[in-house]
């Protein structure tokens, strides 16, 4: 469906400023945004002010950020923090994850409040994790109080930081995140490396569920998230379809056409290979969707089969 003449100048008069620009999320929906005729600005720890996106410098540990940077500025949408499966879960990479999303929040719910900053939205990452490392029967709602493990913790402090901005009266919407389903940067990259030599690692049981979400999906909600003022709260974004993370290498390997040369590797293995951190792989619950549905949003990939073909194709 067309845009209406309004939604078209609402869009040209909207400035959208994202942090943690740079990373994978970022980068899908800052091209969807300027594709769309929204002006788009980074806050990053290098400021570049050449080319269709302005970058900003801030540094949230020392809370160095120019106010400048949001004059005009009408969303912001919080996706910095450090990478959770990019390194071991040692006590301070604990407290780095940790403080890259809430002192980052911190920073900038004080700077649009002494700016007195008209803002319309702020829009905040979090994750699916909100609900635990647990592999459970029970299908997680929206509702559902967090888990008191590392990534329950972490995510319910990361959800109260975004909140402070509803608080001062600003909508701000929530995004839990399930595995996105990408090929060059993320952890469906990480999969692929073996399963291109043909071998599919099965870890720990595999019966553990595995919710997932096609990286356009994920961009498309992040998107309705800034266009509609009725979005409030916490969102699951995810895949409807529930799969076990077995059937997710199941499927792989038919996308790739390749034979399902299963390789167990066993939950011990894992743990001592990666220390805590492998609770997130070895465990994972069936995870609800239906409250984005609600708001009349419509996925586009629905089902793994031709979710993973389309992001091999591209």
């Amino acid at each position: 469906m067309a845009d209406s003449e309004t939604d078209i100048n609402r869009k040209k008069a909207s400035r959208v400023l994202i942090t943690g620009g740079s990373g994978l999320i970022g980068r899908y929906l800052t091209s969807a945004l300027l594709s769309e005729g929204y002006e788009v600005s980074h806050l990053s720890r290098k400021a570049n002010q050449f080319g269709r996106v302005r970058v900003f410098r801030w540094n949230p540990e020392k809370e160095i950020i120019d106010p400048v940077v949001l004059e005009g500025v009408n969303y912001i949408v919080h996706l910095a923090g450090a990478n959770i499966g990019e390194k071991r879960w040692t006590k301070a990479r604990k407290k780095e994850i940790l403080s890259s999303r809430i002192d980052s929040a911190k920073l900038l719910l004080k700077v649009v409040r002494d700016n007195s900053i008209d803002l319309k939205g702020f829009i905040s990452a979090s994750a699916v994790g909100y609900y635990g490392s647990l592999t459970l029967e029970h299908i997680f709602k929206e509702e559902d109080p967090p888990a008191d493990d590392f990534l329950g913790t972490t995510c319910r402090q990361w959800e109260e930081a975004a909140d402070k901005f509803n608080e001062i009266g600003i909508r701000t919407v929530k995004i839990r995140t399930a595995v996105v389903l990408e090929k060059s940067d993320s952890a469906m990259a990480k999969l692929l490396k073996p399963a291109r030599l043909g071998i599919f690692p099965v870890l720990g049981s595999g019966k553990q569920y595995m919710p997932w979400i096609h990286i356009d999906d994920l961009v498309n909600i992040y998107l309705k998230a800034i266009r509609d003022d009725n979005m409030n709260g916490a969102y699951n974004a995810v895949s409807p379809q529930h799969i076990s993370h077995q059937e997710f290498m199941k499927n792989l390997a038919a996308a790739m056409n390749k034979p399902f040369f299963q390789l167990p590797v066993p939950a011990f293995l894992l743990r001592l290979m990666i220390g805590e951190m492998a609770d997130i792989i070895l465990n994972g619950c069936r995870i609800n969707s239906e409250k984005i549905n609600q708001t009349e949003f419509s996925f586009k990939f629905s089902n793994l089969e031709p979710a993973l073909t389309d992001v091999l194709d591209k």
